[in-house]
This record gives C-alpha cells, sequence and structure tokens, in this order.
C-alpha cells in the first residue's frame, strides 16, 4: 500500500552517482505512487532539496562530490523533519553510528532490491505518521486539561488518585493541603499559602500517595488521569505540572529540594525537612 496523508503523495528523493540505480528506483516508486526524484551527487541533492519539499531521502553514503553525512547534515538543518534513509555497501559499526547520529531514520546494506528499498520507505513512512498522530493525541490532552485548570474554580474536586484520602486535609511532611479550596500551606511557615491549579492539585496528591518513594511520569499519568502512555509520552505532559509545582513550592525552583527528580525513575516527593 502506498503511503500518503489524506491527498499528499509521498514526494521522495534517490540520491546515487550510479545511473542504473536512480533509474530503476526513481521507475519503480513511480509505478508503486510515490512522486519520485533523483540526483547524481551531494550538491545536486541538496540544490533540490532547497527548490522543492521533499518527505522522504534515499542516499548513498558514497558519492563523487560531498560524504553522505555532509549531505545529511544540510539536509537536516533545512528539514528537520525529512525521512532519510540510506544506502551503504561498505558498513561498518563506525559508519553506522555516525550515520544515526547525524540523523538517519535508518540504514540499508546493500545490496538489496529495488522492492526492498521500497518497503523499507514504507515502513518509515508509516511509522512517522503513526508518531505524528501520537504527538497529535498527547497535544490535545494538554490542551484540554489546560483549558479546565483554573486555580479558581471550585465546579469540580480534584480526582484523587487510587489510594488518597478522602479526609479535605493531607500532610506530608511539611506540606498541608487543603483538597477542597486547593490551598497549600507549609507546617514550618504558616504565612506561606499557595493555590493551586486541579491539575496541579492532582500530581500534587498522587506524589503525596507515593511520598519518599520514586514514581514515574507514566505511574502519575495512570494514576491521575488513567492515560496509558509510554515514558516519553508521559514525560511531556506531567513535566509542566512538576516545573510549575515547583515554581510555587520550592524556596528555590532551580535546586529543588521538595520535589526531586531521580534519575531514571522520576520524581520523588520528601517528607524530610
Amino acid at each position: 500500500m502506498t503511503p500518503t496523508s489524506h491527498t499528499h503523495v509521498v514526494r521522495v528523493l534517490v540520491i546515487d552517482d550510479e545511473l542504473h540505480i536512480r533509474k530503476s528506483l526513481v521507475r519503480a516508486l513511480e509505478l508503486s505512487g510515490y512522486h519520485a526524484d533523483s540526483a547524481e551527487s551531494g550538491r545536486v541533492a541538496l540544490e533540490k532539496l532547497r527548490t522543492a519539499r521533499y518527505d522522504v531521502m534515499v542516499l548513498d553514503m558514497r558519492l563523487p562530490d560531498l560524504d553522505g553525512t555532509q549531505v545529511m547534515s544540510a539536509a537536516r538543518q533545512h528539514d528537520p523533519d525529512l525521512i532519510i534513509l540510506i544506502l551503504t555497501g561498505h558498513a561498518t559499526l563506525h559508519s553506522a553510528i555516525t550515520a544515526v547520529k547525524a540523523g538517519a531514520t535508518d540504514y540499508l546494506l546493500k545490496p538489496l532490491s529495488v522492492q526492498e528499498i521500497i518497503t523499507a520507505i514504507q515502513n518509515a513512512w508509516h511509522k512517522r505518521a503513526h508518531q505524528r498522530r501520537h504527538q497529535q493525541v498527547i497535544e490535545t490532552i494538554i490542551q484540554a486539561l489546560r483549558a479546565t485548570d483554573d486555580p479558581f474554580s471550585t465546579d469540580s474536586l480534584p480526582v484523587a488518585s487510587p489510594g488518597a484520602s478522602s479526609e479535605r486535609f493531607r500532610q506530608s511532611g511539611n506540606l498541608v493541603f487543603d483538597r477542597v479550596k486547593r490551598l497549600l500551606t507549609f507546617a514550618d511557615d504558616l504565612t506561606r499559602v499557595v493555590v493551586l491549579t486541579e491539575g496541579e492539585a492532582q500530581v500534587l496528591e498522587c506524589l503525596m500517595d507515593a511520598a519518599d518513594t520514586p514514581i514515574s511520569c507514566r505511574q502519575i499519568a495512570a494514576r491521575v488521569w488513567q492515560y496509558d502512555l509510554d515514558e516519553i509520552e508521559a514525560e511531556s505532559l506531567v513535566r509542566p505540572y512538576i516545573f510549575r509545582l515547583r515554581q510555587k513550592i520550592e524556596r528555590d525552583p532551580q535546586n529543588p529540594t521538595l520535589i526531586r527528580t531521580i534519575r531514571g525513575r522520576g520524581y520523588l516527593l520528601t517528607t524530610s525537612p
């Protein structure tokens, strides 16, 4: 199946100094429903990238003028979303690492058939489309939460995470939280009063539930909003709330002592002074 986005036909730029490879691959791509173009050198390829929009670049690492890594770096700077598939017949671990660092999406070893290249293009395109849909879902969730995250709204109470106390006041170390008014006070300084938004209150209560124990962004997202996300997606959702909580409750938000980051494990709300 040819990857398309609504009425958009996927545009592919094939870069190889061997004429028969360029012609056969371009022809096969066009027969498969792609819009295909080609370039015989790195400089010609970069000129085409400057004058036209491509979705995928199939790049031979050995070109007569520029090194394939140079072409990749320039192409990635021009279009960060460009899918780059590398073709090489001289693979080494070093060259693979170099290609990935330069922004390669996939690394294909010659010899391989035209159909194998097309399959790799299809897989890369479908993976990118899936990632974009997932990201759109996350952005929609974040926007919806922000739209209802009014610090002075009392229309609805925070959704308590599993195991949370049903009582009005909760205490964790020096933190005393009024769940009805969403007011946070400090036992060691009663003059400090912080108003939390609904989302901030939800995340804080989740941290209170796991006080002195690290809890990951994925666990927070699942307990607070019942979202089953991977860790990267969950981080994009949870981190803004952690940032805002630190701005409100930490004496020095740049060096937090209440909400600590535990590398590789998540966040920890400490109860010790």
